[in-house]
C-alpha cells in the first residue's frame, strides 16, 4: 500500500469517527470499509498497474466523505475535500482530477465510461450481492428517516428495493456478474417473497377487520355465549334433579310391593292398609311430576320460506327444522345470516323460549319436592298412628 493510500486511510477514519452525524446509519465508515474491501477484491481480479490502484483505492476511501457536510450533493462535496486534503499532501494534480472522476462516477444513475469506474460503481453497491443485504437495507431506510429525507413503511421500503433491483441497479464488471449476481438475484427473490407474505398478512387483517365490523359486536356475543350456557347448565341440573327423584321413588315403590303389599293379606294386618295407600300414593305423584319436568314438548318441526322471509322462525331450535328437507334449511340459514338483525331475534328467541321450558322444569321440581317431603311425613305419621291405635296388640284375641 503506497503511502498516500495509508495517509488518506487515516485522514478518512478519523473524519468519519469524528465529523460524521450519528444518524448516518448505512453511510458511515464502515461502509466506506466495504467499498474499499471489495475494490480491492476487484482489483486484485483485474490486475491492474499500481498507478491505477493507487486512484481507485483514493476514490473508494474518498468517495463518502461530502456526508460530512450535508447529504445534498455529497459526492461534490467529497471532490471539494479530496482535492483540498490531497493537494496539502502535494498529490499530482492530474491524479486528483482522475481521483474526483471516480469520486462523482459513484453518483446514483451515472453510466461508468471505463473499468475503472465500473470497479469503484461496482464495489460501491456490492452490498446488493451480500448476505448482510437485508440488514444494510434496513439501515438505509431508518437513515433515511433520521435525516428527514424520506420515510418508508416496511411494505413500501420493499417494494422500492425491488423496484430498484429490477430497473435500476446492474453489476458491470464481468467479476461482479459472476461472484455477486447470484447473491443478488437471490436477494431480490427474498424481497419478493417477503412482499408476498406481507401482502398474505394485510389481506388477513383486511378481511379480520371487515368480519370484526360487519360481525356482532364482542360484547353482544359473549352476552348470548354466558346466557345459553347458564341455560343449558340450569336445565341439566333440574334433569339431574329430577331423575334422582324417579330414582328414589321407583326404589321406593319396588321396596313395598316386594315387602309390603304382601303381607295386607293377612288380616292381622289390615291397620296398616291406608299408611300404605298413603305412602305409595305420594311416591306415584312424585314419579309422575318428575316425568313431566323431564319429558320434552313435540313441535311441529315444519316451517314455510314465508316464515323465515317475515322472521317468524328460530331456525337454532331444532324442534322447528327437523322435519324439513336438508337443501330448505340450508337455505333458510343462509337468508338468516344475511339479516343481523334475524339473528339477534334468533338468538333471543332461542333464550326466551329456554327460560319458559326453564320456569316449567322449576316449578314442577318444586312441586315434586315438596309433594315427595309431605308425602313422607305424612306416611310416617300414619304408619306411627296405626301402630299405636291399630297395631296388634290393640286387635281382641
Amino acid at each position: 500500500m503506497s503511502s498516500i493510500v495509508e495517509k488518506t486511510e487515516a485522514f478518512v477514519s478519523d473524519l468519519l469517527t469524528h465529523e460524521l452525524s450519528e444518524k448516518y446509519l448505512y453511510h458511515n465508515l464502515r461502509h466506506t470499509q466495504r467499498v474499499v474491501k471489495n475494490t480491492k477484491e476487484l482489483l486484485e481480479h483485474y490486475g491492474l498497474n499500481d498507478s491505477k490502484q493507487e486512484l481507485l483505492l483514493l476514490g473508494a476511501w474518498l468517495h463518502d466523505i461530502g456526508y460530512t457536510k450535508g447529504h445534498t450533493k455529497h459526492e461534490e462535496k467529497s471532490c471539494a475535500i479530496a482535492e483540498r486534503f490531497l493537494t496539502d499532501q502535494q498529490y499530482d494534480n492530474d491524479k486528483i482530477a482522475e481521483v474526483k472522476k471516480l469520486i462523482m462516477a459513484t453518483e446514483r444513475h451515472y453510466e461508468p465510461q471505463t473499468l475503472e469506474e465500473e470497479i469503484i460503481r461496482d464495489a460501491d453497491a456490492s452490498h446488493l450481492g451480500s448476505k448482510s443485504y437485508l440488514e444494510t437495507s434496513e439501515l438505509l431506510r431508518e437513515e433515511l428517516f433520521l435525516l428527514g429525507i424520506a420515510t418508508y413503511s416496511q411494505s413500501e421500503w420493499c417494494e422500492e428495493n425491488i423496484k430498484m433491483f429490477r430497473t435500476e441497479h446492474r453489476f458491470y464488471t464481468d467479476y461482479a456478474k459472476e461472484h455477486w449476481q447470484p447473491r443478488k438475484d437471490k436477494n431480490l427473490r427474498k424481497l419478493i417473497k417477503a412482499k408476498k407474505e406481507e401482502k398474505k398478512i394485510r389481506k388477513k387483517e383486511a378481511l379480520k377487520a371487515k368480519f370484526k365490523s360487519e360481525s356482532p359486536d364482542r360484547g353482544i356475543q359473549t352476552l348470548y355465549r354466558v346466557t345459553l350456557r347458564n341455560h343449558l347448565t340450569l336445565s341439566d341440573i333440574a334433569d339431574t334433579k329430577a331423575n334422582i327423584l324417579l330414582s328414589v321413588n321407583a326404589i321406593i315403590i319396588s321396596l313395598a310391593l316386594a315387602n309390603l303389599i304382601p303381607k295386607l293379606d293377612n288380616p292381622s294386618n289390615s291397620y296398616l292398609i291406608y299408611p300404605t295407600v298413603i305412602f305409595i300414593l305420594f311416591s306415584i305423584i312424585s314419579m309422575v311430576l318428575a316425568v313431566l319436568a323431564t319429558r320434552p314438548n313435540v313441535t311441529s318441526g315444519e316451517f314455510t320460506q314465508e316464515d323465515v322471509k317475515n322472521k317468524k322462525v328460530n331456525l337454532l331450535f331444532f324442534g322447528n327444522f327437523h322435519k324439513m328437507p336438508l337443501a330448505d334449511y340450508e337455505w333458510a340459514i343462509k337468508e338468516m345470516l344475511n339479516d343481523r338483525n334475524y339473528i339477534y331475534s334468533s338468538l333471543t328467541k332461542d333464550l326466551y323460549f329456554l327460560g319458559l321450558v326453564l320456569n316449567r322444569k322449576y316449578k314442577l321440581l318444586r312441586w315434586t319436592y315438596t309433594i315427595f317431603m309431605v308425602g313422607m311425613i305424612i306416611s310416617v305419621i300414619a304408619f306411627a298412628i296405626a301402630f299405636k291405635y291399630f297395631g296388634p296388640e290393640r286387635l281382641p284375641l
